[in-house]
């Protein structure tokens, strides 16, 4: 078993006794969620989860290791999530549509990342990065004002084949005290594809097209000079995280039934993705796993949190007020800052470090 799975791995394990524990944790925690945390939220919260270590390990690839900043992601995101939508509701729910639809969408960003990275990736950073945002913005504004098209602001409910439908059941008794629906099903579809997405994103980044992007990222001049031609690499790359970031957009899709313009083409959205990339450490794919974990959990649960804490200390006036749930915000900055400031090297990082500091694994 050892072969296959570092092959599988492409030897680039977690190298720290810390991380592989976080990571087993997580991966057991998302295979077995339907039975471990039942319930449609927390349901919801894992396949969440799932699109966005895809989302953000596909950026990590850009940003982490070819060293290129984009405000487009999110642009790719949503053509994914839009190629699934309207092919739903123009051919119907078939696995024919839901097909079609996500192979017109990785075709649409394949073309349009391409374009993108031939045209500006040979300006410096910072102009590569505001012709991104611009382009980001001008497709968000296309996609609210083509209503026949995308539903604008509304955006488009529809259908999915029928074994994906929460009305389908499987089985007419529960398995382990959970009904085998369609949601059910759906959520292991969702499951089984984001695992073979960060496994080929895993690989991709380990092998000598890796090295070569993780080379221009360190010195481009250098990769230049001993013969790589890098605005050829830095394409390659940019093409391939939208390729991923448009299968992770199909993902959510096909989760939600829904999409519109603040479900998948939000510039909140990209600022999220910064902000788990940092977090959980740029370049090193683990770092996405752990960082959306943690950042979709404390989107989700802290104003529980900060309700019962609340609660708690109602009777003291500063503290009970800091401990609103109105307040999640804030302490959701907080906890970011702290994070930033004492793993500023994310948090695989840092785990990474003191491992080698306290010896090998």
């Amino acid at each position: 078993m050892r072969g296959p799975l570092r092959a599988c791995l492409s030897d680039d394990g977690p190298r720290s006794r810390a991380v592989a524990v976080l990571l087993l944790f997580v991966l057991v925690g998302l295979a077995l969620a339907p039975f471990l945390f039942p319930g449609a939220r927390s349901l919801s919260v894992a396949a969440k989860i799932l699109v966005f270590i895809v989302l953000v390990a596909s950026y990590d690839l850009l940003l982490g290791y070819t060293g290129i900043v984009s405000f487009a992601h999110t642009m790719f995101f949503g053509i994914g999530a839009y190629g699934v939508a309207i092919a739903c509701t123009r051919i119907g729910p078939t696995w024919g549509a839901l097909g079609i639809g996500l192979a017109g969408a990785l075709a649409v960003s394949g073309m349009l990342a391409l374009v993108i990275g031939l045209f500006s990736l040979r300006v410096r950073a910072i102009f590569f990065a505001m012709i991104t945002l611009a382009v980001a913005s001008a497709f968000q504004t296309l996609a609210s004002q083509l209503s026949d098209l995308t539903g604008g602001e509304d955006g488009l409910n529809f259908k999915v084949p029928e074994v994906l439908r929460p009305s389908f059941e499987l089985f007419e008794d529960p398995v382990l005290g959970v009904s085998i629906d369609g949601r059910f099903i759906t959520y292991y579809l969702v499951f089984a594809a984001a695992l073979v997405l960060f496994l080929a994103l895993l690989r991709l980044v380990n092998s000598p097209f890796g090295r070569v992007l993780q080379a221009i990222r360190e010195n481009a001049f250098r990769a230049e000079a001993i013969g790589y031609r890098t605005i050829h690499y830095r394409t390659a790359s940019n093409v391939l995280a939208a390729l991923f970031a448009t299968a992770a957009g199909a993902l959510l899709a096909i989760w939600l039934r829904y999409n519109g313009p603040d479900t998948s083409l939000s510039f909140e959205i990209m600022l999220d993705i910064l902000l788990i990339v940092v977090v959980g450490g740029m370049g090193t794919m683990y770092g996405a796993v752990i960082g959306s974990v943690l950042f979709v959990l404390a989107q989700n649960y802290l104003q529980d949190l900060l309700a019962l804490g609340g609660a708690a200390f109602e009777s003291v006036p500063v503290l009970g007020a800091l401990l609103s749930p109105d307040r999640w915000l804030l302490w959701l900055g907080v906890l970011f800052v702290l994070s930033v400031y004492y793993f500023p090297s994310g948090i695989v990082g840092r785990l990474r470090a003191s491992g080698r500091r306290a010896g090998p694994p």
